[in-house]
């Protein structure tokens, strides 16, 4: 089975800081990985760098996606390369809705892929069929952007997105930051049923409880800009119990 991306010794700065130290990260279609580390080891900055975040900096290394170098593409070129990013903290975009805002993002996808744009009618079915997959409230849909979102609400709102877009590779950056239990299992689910052969998911998170319910098949430990240490689910079960001091070198 071929890659769907390969990350090899990556090297990345920010504001001439050095965060990531030599990552190495393969991922199969329709794997599940986990990247679990403490704060500041460098897991945010590895989901930013591999949307092409401008603040950002390779400094060495390589990235390839589908058999191209990911790191040649700006970041719209590589959102219609299918992929996605889930952000920790999602962004409100006054006076812009929703449905506006999904539109304009699935037709400039398919612009890019030469496809030709979809109707108002065919586009307001696609949207209350992945919208009820969330169980994002047609409310929602027609406000601004995140505008009075819940951190639970724009959690969802990301996912909804998600399933509009349908990504090759998505990466959900700490989706679990303050949500309850309820929001926590309807957001998973929402990822979950999203699962296809063909797609990969990198979770990035502290806790084992996000994957309660994103099982994943590989989990990966980052710690000061390194994968210090890979091994299946257990890991995640053993870093919740003993935390993240015991590792300290690489492997």
């Amino acid at each position: 089975m071929e890659n769907l991306i390969e990350i090899k010794n990556l090297h990345a700065s920010i504001d001439g800081k050095e965060i990531l130290k030599g990552i190495n990260l393969t991922v199969k279609p329709g794997e599940v990985h986990a990247i679990m580390g403490p704060n500041g080891s460098g897991k945010s900055t590895l989901s930013n760098v591999l949307v092409g975040h401008p603040a950002y900096t390779v400094t060495q290394g390589e990235v390839i996606y589908k058999g191209q170098d990911l790191l040649a593409l700006n970041p719209e070129e590589r959102s219609h390369a299918g992929i996605f990013l889930s952000f920790q903290y999602p962004v409100e975009i006054a006076g812009v809705s929703m449905t506006n805002f999904m539109r304009a993002a699935i037709n400039a996808k398919r612009q890019a892929l030469g496809e030709a744009a979809l109707s108002a009618g065919d586009f307001l079915k696609l949207m209350r069929e992945k919208r009820a997959l969330v169980n994002l409230d047609s409310k929602l849909a027609n406000r601004s952007v995140n505008e009075g979102f819940s951190g639970g609400e724009k959690k969802r709102n990301e996912i909804f997105q998600m399933a509009m877009l349908e990504p090759t590779l998505s990466i959900l950056d700490e989706t679990d930051s303050g949500l309850d239990i309820d929001a926590l299992r309807i957001v998973a689910e929402g990822v979950n049923k999203l699962k296809r052969p063909d797609t990969s998911t990198l979770v990035i998170t502290h806790y084992q409880r996000l994957l309660d319910y994103i099982k994943p098949d590989i989990v990966h430990v980052l710690y000061n800009g390194k994968i210090v240490k890979t091994a299946g689910p257990e890991l995640a079960l053993e870093l919740e119990e003993r935390g993240y001091d015991w590792i300290k070198n690489p492997q």
